[in-house]
């Protein structure tokens, strides 16, 4: 097995905030709704409770977001991936779910800084003066899809592998020192 690679190969820009691209993390997308034993299954996985609407849990370097009423993204190490599904298997065992890891098509990001917020206030329909710790959105920057959260002083944004570039461009374009708002 070849060694995992992030999408940009860990590219990073200092403007009035800082960009970077972090990962390879594990990421799984568990689709069940209605289903018993969900709380087991999250908690075997990553260690968290179910979380409630638009919230993401974290504990440690594991983290459980959701993603809509019958969607949940499970973040952890890279390496972790493989038991954290046949965890989610045993608990899930005889009830309908959907676990699937899709770590190597999704690109994470960092902006971190004072005015981290500013960045993404620029390319994002949201209301960063409303956003309530440990909420989860699930959004655009620009023109394409993405998920982001506050956390340890700055914001993680989750989008498709296959639009990193894109989604680099936008952020460091953001950040462009002058441009703050």
């Amino acid at each position: 097995m070849s060694d995992p690679v992030s999408a940009l190969g860990g590219a990073s820009y200092a403007g009035f905030a800082t960009i970077r691209e972090i990962g390879p993390l594990g990421m799984i997308t568990l689709r069940a709704k209605g289903v018993k034993s969900l709380d087991k299954a999250i908690k075997a996985a990553v260690g968290t409770k179910v979380p409630a609407v638009r919230r993401i849990e974290i504990a440690g370097d594991k983290a459980c977001g959701w993603m809509s009423p019958d969607e949940y993204l499970l973040i952890l190490p890279y390496g972790g991936v493989a038991d954290a599904l046949a965890a989610i298997a045993a608990a899930l065992k005889a009830e309908h779910h959907l676990a699937v890891d899709v770590s190597d098509a999704r690109a994470v990001f960092r902006v971190e800084g004072a005015k981290a917020s500013d960045v993404l206030r620029k390319l994002m329909p949201v209301d960063f003066d409303r956003l309530e710790p440990g909420e989860l959105r699930r959004t655009r920057a620009a023109q394409v899809p993405a998920a982001f959260w506050q956390a340890d002083g700055g914001f993680t944004l989750v989008s498709f592998r296959s639009v990193a570039g894109y989604v680099m461009g936008l952020l460091q374009h953001s950040a462009q020192p002058g441009s703050e708002l």
